[in-house]
């Protein structure tokens, strides 16, 4: 019994860290910030975060293949957004976590950027 709730307990913190690794990454985080007031092509996640086009696309297809964005054919256009109201939540938390503890995250030497 208690190697079952073991695994589940792993289980979840699996599921946990591998959600967060899908916002783990500052163009990703981009492309999130800009999708959080509006459904967007393209062509204007790029104008909004200046990346470059492949690099939009490529976590385009990232953040779809994770379920944190969703798609919608607009006509010629596909329009992306956030999948759930929920991500644009957590999204704001993390920004009001980041008012208490950003000078830990700044001096934390263990996920120093690229």
């Amino acid at each position: 019994m208690v190697q079952i709730v073991d695994d589940r307990k792993s289980a979840t913190i699996e599921r946990r860290a591998k959600l967060f690794r899908g916002f783990a990454d500052p163009s990703r985080l981009a492309i999130l910030g800009a999708l959080c007031n509006e459904p967007l092509a393209v062509h204007e996640i790029v104008e909004r975060t200046e990346l470059s086009q492949p690099n939009v696309s490529n976590h385009l297809r990232c953040l779809l293949d994770c379920g944190l964005v969703a798609s919608d054919r607009d006509g010629r256009f596909i329009r992306y957004r956030i999948s759930s109201p929920r991500i644009t939540v957590l999204l704001s938390d993390v920004d009001a976590l980041l008012d208490v503890v950003a000078e830990g995250v700044e001096a934390c030497d263990n996920y120093r950027g690229a």
